[in-house]
């Protein structure tokens, strides 16, 4: 019979619910968390009423249910964790078999009371200090380990534990059918009537139940008798030292295997994270073991903290600290490398970090960093360490000085492997508090870095001092910014050494993000720009390498793409074929987007206006002298090539960006013509080609304009088949007039008569002939009776006979796919090819192809034609581009109806694992005839997987704002509301993805008017969509139409509000974010995918604004003016201080000036602007404010401003100018007559308070006196040691003062000393490491282990706590 024993309760024992996904009852060793105290009376009665619950006969020996820390309890129902039981405390050890560290407290005296009244052995008290226990008390002896009593339908229990597992497993499998059969018989209760079964389905439920708790039951037991069988044992381990106290209720055998051992066969997602912490924290309390065991365990609570990552939330320093402390104070250099690592895995925010440091790791730090080379892996550890402090929020206030002196050594020790490391932590120093790097000397390090031109993250490095460049009190550490000037240095030596290649790229690099952003440019242009002066002048040095990086350099820095002939070009070749075939293919393209944007085109692009005062800036400091100069003197054609094409680029730029006061004086290019006028035979012939040159380029970029709409936009494809059947540039087609000779000649030139293999055909003939003489219907009547050259080249094309369709897909190859549109397309344009087309057996075939992928026509292949491997590895996917090629004409598709092509289609739709192929059958379709195909396509917008709604929304682009061609010009939208239908249906898709697709695909579509008023018309509701419909409402503010639509949705008063109160703020964060956007990320070219082609039209835009749309309209000017919202943001504008750098105040001013700009730019508001007269206090802001991004926002809203007539006479009586068109409209474009006015900055110098000034003097003078003669003349000697000169001398007098009195290097105060000097004062590495060496190791053990102060854990409030506090000195904070 089963002995009964009473409910166990855990002394001042920690009970917590586990981090884990499943949770479980655990008890926590009380050594690791804190606030939680153990109440018995509470326990025993929880532990009543979850007793009562179970069935006591079920069990010999009763199951401890626990409490958990926030006061829940575990019940019968609880099914969270893996097998839906809640587990004893034995089966929580480590799944090797070992019991728990309390297992051995269960089992005592019947009559005894385990709920002591004092703490238990090894435990900590309320107060968390250690409690001392008396040594000589013995802990019970651990019992075998007991579990419950199997009843085996009267069989008597196993005797070996093979037999007790099989039987467990039979029981098992058992109750699994149980189960099974349960869960059957539920399903069918539910089909029923769920009233008349309701009794039934009630007692099955709780059948199933019932069982799942059975099996839970005999699992555990199953894992209770395989842990048994692993067990093992091992000397049981002493303490580390008298400062740790051991726990007596820890099992011995914990220690003998590693933390992570017991994971093995355990599943990861159901540890104890607490237990596995505790145990493993007491296994590195043992002493004198091998230091890959102290490394292990780190190295598992190091795993055990990513597993958990609140774990280290709930860390009880005062233990937790003290065991780190011995790690880092180890002789092993691996034992302390896996304490930093260990430490910095348990930083979690300040609080922990003041904790660590009250460790004394800054002393630790610094001299694991001094040490020599050897010690790799410790000083990459401790250096990991330092740079944990700047992930934490405000961490780096509590790196020391002293610490970033020693990366200050580091950083500048050449040969020293973690140099470069260094230099990048110093500048997130520089970034997050440059007064503490200016304070230990680190801004001098990182320019030398920087100037030197080979470190490796050079631009990073000059981002840090562009960042602190920014406002005035950042760049008062600075010296009038002329650490940037450094980079220069590269191009004006002429005579560089082996490595001049690496520092040109490099320094190019670093200047060209200088030129990109506002405090990089006008740094460089405070100094009368002589930085970039300096560099155009550099031109003149004979060095090839350099004038090609500044000229690439130039290109970038003024958005300049060079046109795809460029490359051809600079290679020597002649500009006459290029012009006239990219003329041919964009000129159409051109028309269109002209004709499409003709009403309304208000994007402004930022990154213009931006590079139109590079160029300026530019041309002032000598750009067109410097470029005429370098075409007259570079003998390399190439060179010679480029600057040509950059001269001319610039000059068009000019003429296009730049005011004409400015631009007019360059086009006459006084450096040039002198020469070409000149009898200097010689010159003249020089300056002669050139502007011949130039013209012929010119000539070619105006034909090619297409292709470039802007100077630095990118110009994304959305037409995938357009692209793909594109014929090759150069390659001159054949006259459609030619006579009958000259065809069969041509036709017999392409070998397709003469053989069979298509590898000798002469395909670029082939498709000059389709696209050239087989236009004139008799030459196709002679190519199909005539001769074999029509049955040959279509037989090529049939999917049967395995040629075309088993060519791999590359793309050299995909000429035969453009070819074979080519030849449908011009077959379908005569009566004799279209009936040639129909009666050939290709379609047939492409048709008998799409019906073995079609599971409803009942035809299947092994090998499909169409199948997902062909599709992408070989030109199969091509047929539906000939396809396509077919569906853009009438009677294409009949063709495709007379072989049930669109029913098929409708069948592939429908297909769930074949996203790829109904990708390619819609991205080659063409949608602009009314056919099945739009409702093919509709029924893939609606029905379709995410992947495929997605792609057929971005489809739809093209229709309604890209390049395909309808029938009509799109002055009108009738042929296409049947896109805008669709889309608007898209706005209603249960995916937010799809619908943010279609919302920026119908604002990009609202430009034009006549589609806005019919989006208008179509009433979309917008509100299930929040913030992803707002840009689209907006735009319907911009009729009348639209404003009276949303206004009876009372739509504008509320979002009003929102802008005036917040929204405005948030506008600027988007602003920054795309003209960020638009420099540093490099958008995908020749790409036929349609994932970016949405986002890349917004890049460096300025965002639609909910006051410029309002701005628009009358109705929408005159609630402004009843608002009264233009006068508060003039009002907040003119009373800015130019001085003022507190952040708020910067956003809600920028917020008001992009609010100001956007109204501005509507010729509807010129009378605001000119009642609150604010166009010259933004002038002001834009010629004067303090924080330079502040002067930016102000520059980029003028240029919005001068896009309004009234708004540009106002520049120009501020003394700005602005570029217009031929007809004299304003292209945003504006810059200060005299660019001078930007050139002021100012540097304020830095000047340390007085009280600052005097402590610092005192605290070295403390530091550098003493009493003892010795030991100042030890002190006198370290400070000798900073002085390059006296260093050797002093190191040798200090060697022989340690060999006569070695004591005074035991002495703490005079160590104390020697590192306020190291901090006070810049010593280079090899002196530091000298000096701590002279010193015993006892020293620093002594401090780090006698003069620790205790910390509570509990106090939470004390975030402010200062370095005094928890150090055991002062470092001095600027």
């Amino acid at each position: 019979m089963a002995r009964q024993t009473r409910p166990f309760v855990f002394g001042k024992g920690y009970l917590t619910r586990d981090n884990s996904e499943n949770p479980k009852c655990n008890v926590i060793p009380p050594v690791l968390l804190k606030g939680d105290t153990g109440d018995s009376a509470t326990t025993s009665t929880r532990w009543r009423s979850m007793a009562s619950k179970y069935d006591p006969a079920s069990s010999a020996t009763p199951t401890q249910h626990r409490v958990l820390k926030d006061g829940t309890s575990f019940s019968s129902q609880e099914e969270g964790s893996t097998d839906g039981s809640c587990h004893d405390v034995a089966s929580k050890s480590s799944k090797n078999g070992k019991p728990s560290a309390t297992s051995s407290s269960n089992f005592g005296p019947r009559g005894a009371s385990l709920n002591t009244s004092g703490p238990l052995p090894g435990s900590f008290s309320s107060d968390l200090k250690t409690v001392n226990t008396v040594r000589s008390i013995t802990p019970r002896p651990e019992l075998p380990f007991l579990s419950r009593s199997i009843a085996l339908d009267g069989a008597n229990v196993s005797s070996t534990a093979e037999e007790r597992q099989a039987v467990l497993r039979g029981k098992i499998a058992k109750e699994l059918k149980i189960k099974v059969g349960t869960e059957n018989m539920l399903e069918a209760l539910l089909a029923k009537n769920l009233k008349q079964t309701k009794e039934q389905r009630l007692k099955v439920e709780s059948e199933l139940s019932s069982s799942n708790m059975k099996i839970a039951q005999l699992r555990h037991e199953l894992e209770e008798e395989l842990l048994r069988a692993q067990a093992q044992t091992s000397p049981p381990a002493g303490p580390l030292s008298s400062m740790f106290h051991g726990s007596p209720l820890r099992s011995p055998s914990m220690a003998s295997q590693g933390p992570d051992e017991g994971m093995e066969n355990g599943d990861v997602e159901t540890e104890s994270p607490t237990y596995v912490l505790s145990e493993t924290l007491q296994e590195l309390e043992t002493k004198d073991m091998l230091s890959d065991y102290y490394v292990e365990r780190a190295n598992s609570l190091v795993e055990l903290f990513k597993r958990h990552p609140t774990l280290k939330y709930d860390l009880a320093w005062h233990v937790f600290g003290l065991r780190v402390q011995v790690m880092l104070l180890s002789d092993s250099r691996d034992v302390v490398a896996a304490g930093y690592r260990l430490t910095r895995y348990a930083i979690a925010d300040r609080r922990s970090i003041q904790i660590i440091r009250s460790l004394h790791t800054d002393e630790l730090v610094m001299l694991s960093l001094a040490k020599e080379t050897k010690a790799t892996m410790e000083r990459e550890q401790a250096l990991k360490f330092v740079r944990a402090f700047l992930d934490v929020k405000d961490g780096v206030r509590e790196i020391s000085r002293g610490v970033v002196r020693t990366l200050v050594s580091i950083a500048e020790h050449r040969d020293d492997r973690l140099r470069n490391i260094c230099i990048m932590t110093l500048t997130e120093i520089l970034v997050k508090d440059p007064g503490l790097l200016f304070s230990a000397g680190g801004i001098g390090i990182l320019n030398d870095a920087l100037g030197e031109g080979l470190f490796g993250a050079s631009e990073s490095l000059a981002a840090g001092f562009i960042h602190i460049l920014d406002t005035p009190c950042s760049r008062k550490y600075l010296r009038a910014g002329c650490e940037l000037e450094g980079v220069f240095a590269a191009f004006t030596d002429p005579f560089g050494d082996s490595n001049h290649h690496a520092r040109l790229k490099s320094s190019a690099k670093v200047i060209s993000s200088m030129l990109k952003t506002w405090p990089g440019l006008l740094t460089l242009l405070h100094n009368k720009a002589k930085p970039i002066k300096s560099l155009l002048d550099s031109l003149q040095f004979p060095v090839p390498q350099a004038r090609d990086l500044i000229l690439e350099l130039l290109f970038d820095a003024l958005r300049i793409k060079p046109p795809s002939w460029s490359s051809s070009f600079l290679a020597g070749r002649r500009l006459t074929t290029y012009g006239r075939v990219t003329n041919l293919r964009s000129e159409p393209d051109s028309k269109q987007l002209r004709a499409f944007y003709e009403h309304e085109n208000n994007n402004f692009d930022l990154t213009i206006h931006f590079s139109t005062l590079i160029l300026a800036v530019l041309i002032e400091a000598g750009l067109i002298k410097a470029l005429s100069n370098l075409i007259e003197d570079e003998t390399d054609l190439s060179l010679k090539r480029k600057s040509t094409l950059l001269l001319t680029e610039v000059l068009k730029l000019a003429h296009h960006s730049l005011p004409q006061s400015i631009s007019a004086e360059l086009q006459v290019l006084p450096q040039l013509l002198p020469f070409a006028n000149s009898r200097d035979a010689e010159n003249q012939h020089v300056s002669t080609s050139t502007v011949y040159q130039m013209e012929s380029i010119n000539r070619t970029l105006t034909r090619s304009d297409g292709m470039h709409v802007s100077p630095g936009k990118y110009i994304v494809h959305a037409d995938i088949s357009a692209s793909l059947l594109s014929s090759d540039q150069g390659k001159s087609k054949l006259s459609p007039t030619m006579d009958e000779a000259q065809f069969r000649t041509a036709i017999l030139d392409t070998h397709v008569l003469s053989s069979v293999n298509f590898m000798k055909w002469k395909w670029d003939l082939i498709h000059s002939i389709i696209e050239g003489p087989l236009t004139n219907p008799k030459r196709v009547d002679e190519a199909i009776r005539g001769s074999k050259f029509m049955k040959r080249l279509m037989g090529f094309y049939r999917p049967f006979k395995s040629r075309f369709s088993m060519i791999r897909n590359s793309k050299p190859n995909q000429r035969y796919v453009r070819t074979g549109c080519a030849l449908i397309r011009t077959l379908l344009q005569t009566p004799e090819g279209t009936k040639y087309l129909a009666g050939n057996k290709l379609l047939r075939q492409v048709a008998e192809c799409l019906a073995q992928v079609d599971r409803m026509s009942g035809l299947t292949s092994p090998s499909p034609v169409f199948s997902r491997s062909s599709i992408s590895e070989t030109l199969s996917g091509g047929y539906f581009a000939l396809l396509g090629t077919l569906s853009s004409e009438p009677s294409g598709l009949h063709m495709m109806e007379r072989w049930h092509m669109h029913n098929m289609f409708y069948h592939i739709i429908e297909l769930r694992d074949r996203n790829d192929l109904i990708q390619t059958l819609l991205g080659n379709m063409d949608f602009s005839l009314e056919s099945h195909l739009r409702i093919i396509l509709s029924k893939a917008l609606t029905t379709g997987s995410k992947d495929i709604r997605i792609f057929a929304t971005k489809l739809l682009r093209k229709y309604v704002v890209g390049s395909v061609s309808f029938p009509s010009q799109m002055a009108d939208i009738g042929n296409g509301e049947w896109v805008v239908k669709l889309l608007v249906t898209q706005l209603y898709d249960p995916d937010v993805a799809v619908c943010e697709v279609a919302v920026k695909i119908l604002e990009e579509a609202c430009n034009q008017r006549s589609c806005l008023e019919y989006v208008v018309k179509c009433r979309p509701s917008l509100d299930h969509l929040g913030e992803i419909g707002a840009p689209l409402l907006l735009r319907f503010l911009s009729t009348s139409v639209g404003y009276h639509y949303l206004d009876g949705l009372d739509y504008i008063t509320q979002e009003m509000d929102d802008w005036f109160l917040g929204q405005n703020d948030a506008y600027v964060g988007l602003v920054e974010a795309s003209l960020s956007r638009a420099y540093v990320d490099q958008p995908r070219r020749n790409s036929f995918a349609f994932d970016d082609i949405v986002d890349m039209q917004d890049i460096g835009l300025v965002p639609p604004h909910f006051y410029r749309e309002l701005a628009r309209t009358t109705e929408g000017c005159k609630l402004l003016e009843q608002s009264g919202h233009f006068d508060e943001f003039a009002y907040t504008i003119r009373n800015f201080d130019l001085d003022e750098e507190d952040p708020e105040v910067l956003l809600k001013v920028k917020g008001c000036l992009w609010a100001v700009g956007n109204m501005g730019s509507m010729e509807l508001s010129a009378p605001f602007l000119e009642e609150t007269e604010i166009v010259e206090s933004v002038v002001r802001i834009a010629e004067n404010a303090g924080v330079m991004t502040m002067r930016g926002t102000a520059f980029f809203v003028l240029g919005l401003i001068s896009r309004s007539r009234h708004g540009m006479e106002m520049l120009i009586e501020a003394g700005w100018d602005a570029a217009v068109d031929r007809k004299g409209q304003s292209l945003g474009s504006c810059i200060p007559v005299d660019l001078s006015k930007l050139y002021s900055v100012s540097f304020p110098e830095y000047k340390p308070s007085f009280e600052e000034e005097q402590a610092e003097k005192e605290r070295f003078k403390e530091a550098a006196t003493d009493s003892d003669p010795v030991r100042q003349k030890i002190l006198n000697l370290i400070i000798d040691m900073g002085n390059t000169v006296l260093s050797k001398r002093a190191a040798s007098d200090l060697h022989n003062l340690k060999a006569k009195k070695p004591e005074y290097f035991r002495q703490i105060p005079l160590f104390r000393k020697i590192l306020v000097l190291f901090e006070s004062h810049h010593f280079r590495l090899p002196a530091r490491r000298f000096a701590l060496d002279l010193f015993d190791k006892s020293v620093l053990n002594r401090i780090v282990r006698g003069e620790g102060v205790d910390i509570d854990d509990d106090d939470d409030d004390n975030d402010n706590a200062s370095d005094s506090d928890i150090h055991v000195h002062t470092s001095l904070e600027p």
